[in-house]
């Protein structure tokens, strides 16, 4: 075995250290900044229920084969790489980096120690090749410090080539029509800039609700101008199936029908199915007539890309490792990154449990500070919030935005599949005396009444973040992802209706109903479209709408943030036995 050559490093950060580690452990971005290549990774499952993580890379004049060992971290503390190479001038190569807050910021330091392979290796320890990695690391760990003070937009900054002038020039026609669209919200030059300028592990994967945090945008405003920039042809949208351990994307499609109804994760050996409120993520990428992306990762898996896990840490058998890491009160779930049991603890915040984990269960040790592997195989012990990751853009989310219905209308389930959508909430209105309107004021003058009234609603659902299914007669079925956008959208339409009436000879009458609840998407009539139970209780709560009021399910008026939302309102409970149903059901009426 060769020699191993170690250097250690440090520096003073003045940043806050919540900061500087969001930077530093963002490891994807800090290797494209460093100038490592990107790789590509085969994933090989082992007899012991581990995984083998071979890469293959081209760095100048040298072909490059390794094995990846697991990233190994603890959120805000440390983190290592190790790499073990089969072929090139290094042997070996781990990295290591510890961060401790100080009383101006926090201090970093960093060991690097590398085996030098042949005679390659050899010539690249004499041109300096660890003290170059010292270099890199103070230059980075300075951009780092910067962004961390907010004098920075974004942790690196890579030297990104310019775009091909052909390309410039087809961005900036892009850019002057996203801007003129009803869709654009402001953001076109942004959007440009980003995807010409931005690092490739940023714009390799689009996530519109990570754009909308980093400008202070509306996050349906980031959406549409990224749906907007994929239809003229500055994006191209690919649906992900992301695996629900690590959340990596192991099977993409660039339609909905095309997306497979289940995957397999080598990460994690395991399979998984498709669930569109959990795995189901749209993102977005730039087009390769104005940027085309090269195929490989920067970094397999690390603390900022799965920033849910709070901690990662690979134990041979028997080997303990003090963990003594505080994390706020919530659920958990402790696992290991090989396929095994699992176990989810509340936590009350605080010191987090330790874990140990066996040859059969993973369990907490209450008031321990170890990691400790009982087991007769190498294990990564992780610690992981069972929260979803909150710029994921989720498919039950994006079917319930208007604009997503209204500029890819052709992106529907294949014909017979159908998909579960865990929550969604549904809302049916009703014109009331509709007939005797016609018979009122002629069939013209009451058809322009309700086409007016179709495109209140329609302007109502959008601004409040939902999306018209459909239109059946004089009445409409709304989509909303979260209930009080819905509530506050039917309070808003009886409101618009109820100023109309006020300058109006012919007033008109609008029944409401919603329910939330889990439902069944399906292609009809080319269009997503909605079944179920919960569908059949929105409708029928509509049906006992008397008119400029907006009637609910009990369960819907009971979810947290409502009674706010209604708080000006007087509410009734009542309960009937409604058409189709065989139990009474108890709803209330707010007027």
């Amino acid at each position: 075995m060769a020699k191993l050559v170690g250097r250690s490093f440090g520096f003073d950060f003045t940043g806050p250290a919540e900061a500087v580690w969001a930077a530093m452990a963002d490891t994807a971005r800090y290797n494209e900044a460093a100038g490592l290549p990107r790789h590509t990774i085969s994933e090989v499952p082992q007899p012991d229920g581990t995984v083998r993580f071979l890469a293959r890379a081209k760095a100048g004049p040298f072909a490059l084969e390794w094995e990846d060992l697991p990233c190994n971290w603890v959120r805000g503390r440390w983190l290592e790489h190790r790499r073990r190479f089969t072929r090139g001038p290094l042997e070996r190569l781990d990295a290591r980096f510890e961060l401790q807050p100080t009383a101006t910021g926090c201090h970093g330091d960093h060991r690097m120690e590398v085996a030098f392979a042949g005679a390659p290796g050899a010539l690249l320890r004499l041109g300096g090749f660890v003290k170059g990695g010292e270099r890199v690391f103070r230059r980075l760990a300075a951009e780092a410090d910067r962004f961390a003070r907010g004098a920075q937009a974004v942790p690196f900054t890579p030297a990104v080539p310019p775009l091909a002038s052909d390309a410039a020039e087809r961005l900036a026609r892009i850019e002057r029509r996203l801007a003129a669209s009803a869709y654009g919200h402001g953001l076109a030059e942004r959007l440009a800039a980003f995807v010409a300028e931005a690092a490739e592990a940023d714009v390799g994967r689009i996530r519109p609700l990570a754009l909308a945090r980093r400008w202070g945008a509306p996050e349906r405003h980031a959406v549409e101008a990224c749906l907007e920039a994929t239809r003229l042809g500055l994006l191209e949208l690919r649906w992900d199936l992301l695996c629900p351990r690590c959340r990596g994307a192991k099977a993409s499609a660039l339609s909905l029908d095309r997306l497979p109804t289940g995957a397999h994760c080598g990460t994690c050996n395991i399979a998984y199915d498709r669930e569109f409120s959990r795995n189901v993520e749209l993102t977005f990428r730039p087009a390769a007539a104005i940027r085309p992306l090269e195929e490989g990762e920067f970094c397999l898996l690390g603390p900022m890309s799965t920033p849910h896990i709070w901690a990662h840490v690979t134990l041979e058998p028997g080997e303990e490792r003090a963990l003594a890491l505080g994390a706020p009160s919530g659920l958990y779930r402790l696992r290991t990154l090989e396929a095994g049991p699992e176990a989810d603890v509340e936590h009350d915040g605080g010191a987090l449990p330790g874990i140990e984990v066996t040859a059969d269960a993973v369990r907490a040790i209450a008031g321990a500070t170890v990691l400790a592997n009982r087991s007769p195989h190498r294990r990564t012990l992780v610690i992981e919030e069972r929260a979803w990751v909150r710029d994921a853009l989720t498919a039950d989310r994006v079917a319930t935005l208007q604009a997503f219905r209204d500029l890819f209308s052709a992106e529907v389930l294949r014909p017979g599949d159908e998909v579960a959508i865990r929550r969604v909430t549904l809302l049916f209105s009703d014109l009331k005396g509709s007939t005797a309107l016609y018979d009122r004021v002629g069939d013209a003058a009451a058809y322009r009444l309700v086409r007016e009234h179709f495109a209140w609603l329609a302007a109502i659902v959008r601004e409040h973040d939902g999306a018209i299914v459909k239109t059946i007669g004089d009445a409409v079925m709304a989509a909303f992802h979260e209930p009080e956008r819905g509530l506050a959208a039917a309070f808003a339409m009886q409101a618009r209706i109820a100023a109309f009436n006020a300058a109006c000879a012919s007033p008109i009458v609008l029944k409401l109903g919603l329910h939330e609840g889990p439902c069944i998407a399906v292609t009809l009539n080319d269009r997503l479209d909605y079944f179920g139970g919960t569908v059949n209780l929105a409708a029928r709560l509509q049906s006992q709408s008397r008119g400029g009021d907006v009637v609910v399910s009990e369960g819907l008026a009971g979810i947290h943030g409502i009674e706010s939302l209604a708080a000006p309102l007087r509410a009734a409970h009542e309960t009937a036995l409604l058409r189709g149903l065989t139990a009474p059901v108890t709803f209330v009426r707010f007027r």
